[in-house]
């Protein structure tokens, strides 16, 4: 049994789904949700921080902020609240309730952007906020989860060991993309391998990050609206974009399971099934996906059948209603 003193210290690192008796296809679930913030965004925080204080960059006195669609926000909460550090979180609109108030519960303040950019929408929109509060105090430091290597390296040491450990054979590897940090240290870490493992990226409709239109998206979590620094494509081999009606439906059948996942999550299970109704019917491959969070937060949003109705016009008769059995 671990004992801890501080909360970036746990996270569950070996628990995975089978999904095959659910959905009928050998695919396995990465849970990245079992640690005090709730999500994969625990390794990243973590990361950048201790890089800042080792830089020196961060220290005592200091200001974080950070522009996040909500699963590093509340991360980074967890861990300013453990060293004493004041933290801003910028956020907008369409972050989930229950999220905000779980930064300000962690002692954080959050800032709330209610208007999207002209160009690059409501992440240009947060980041330009951020750049105001630099140019305000000197004591603010800005992570820039957007570009900051340490996120990447946080998946690179951590995440992409764990899963060849636990799948030596492993041949196929889904990640949502969002930042793209753990979609680049976990691809960097395979490709550097003598045995190929094939990466496929799952991305929202409507995201620019792999050179798509923009368009509407109401889920937080995976998709930009601005092209993330850290992305580097020569290490994808391919890639998957979900439209968020399909995002909905694979939510709510993993929950009609008794597994409630996050918004993310849900966009990476349709992208991986997709993929490998098209590109592997019927073959029997090692694959795993990661899960990045879990559903709590999106009870509100994702679970509620009247916003589902409002916002993609589906109605509860439409969603599933038990678990997809082979």
């Amino acid at each position: 049994m671990p004992v801890i003193s501080a909360p970036h210290e746990f996270n569950t690192e070996d628990l995975y789904v089978d999904l095959r008796e659910m959905y009928g296809y050998p695919l396995h679930l990465k849970c990245e949700g079992f640690n005090f913030a709730g999500s994969i965004k625990l390794k990243a925080a973590a990361s950048m921080i201790e890089a800042a204080e080792r830089s020196g960059q961060l220290t005592k006195g200091s200001t974080l902020v950070e522009s996040s669609s909500g699963n590093l926000g509340v991360a980074l909460s967890v861990i300013a609240a453990a060293k004493g550090y004041h933290f801003i979180c910028v956020v907008d609109s369409r972050t989930n309730i229950a999220t905000r108030k779980l930064i300000e519960s962690l002692g954080s303040e959050v800032h709330t952007v209610t208007e999207p950019a002209a160009e690059g929408g409501f992440l240009a929109a947060r980041l330009e906020y951020v750049r105001q509060l630099l140019d305000d105090s000197p004591r603010v430091v800005w992570l820039n989860q957007h570009a900051n290597p340490d996120n990447w390296r946080a998946h690179y040491r951590t995440t992409a060991p764990q899963i060849e450990k636990q799948f030596p054979d492993l041949e196929l590897l889904f990640i949502g993309a969002g930042t793209t940090g753990t979609l680049m240290g976990c691809a960097r870490y395979f490709k550097e391998l003598p045995r190929p493992v094939t990466v496929v990226a799952v991305d929202s409709v409507g995201s620019v990050t792999f050179g798509g239109p923009a368009g509407p998206r109401m889920i937080p979590g995976l998709g930009t609206g601005v092209r993330p620094a850290l992305l580097d494509t020569s290490y994808i081999d391919d890639v998957v974009h979900v439209p968020e009606a399909d995002t909905v439906r694979a939510c709510n059948t993993l929950a009609r399971g008794g597994f409630l996942f996050g918004g993310s999550t849900g966009t990476v299970v349709s992208g991986a099934l997709r993929w490998l109704a098209e590109h592997r019917p019927g073959q029997n491959v090692t694959a795993v996906a990661i899960a990045p969070d879990l559903g709590e937060r999106y009870i509100d949003t994702v679970y509620q059948p009247s916003w589902v109705r409002d916002v993609y016009g589906i109605e509860s008769s439409e969603l599933p209603t038990g678990a997809v059995q082979s």
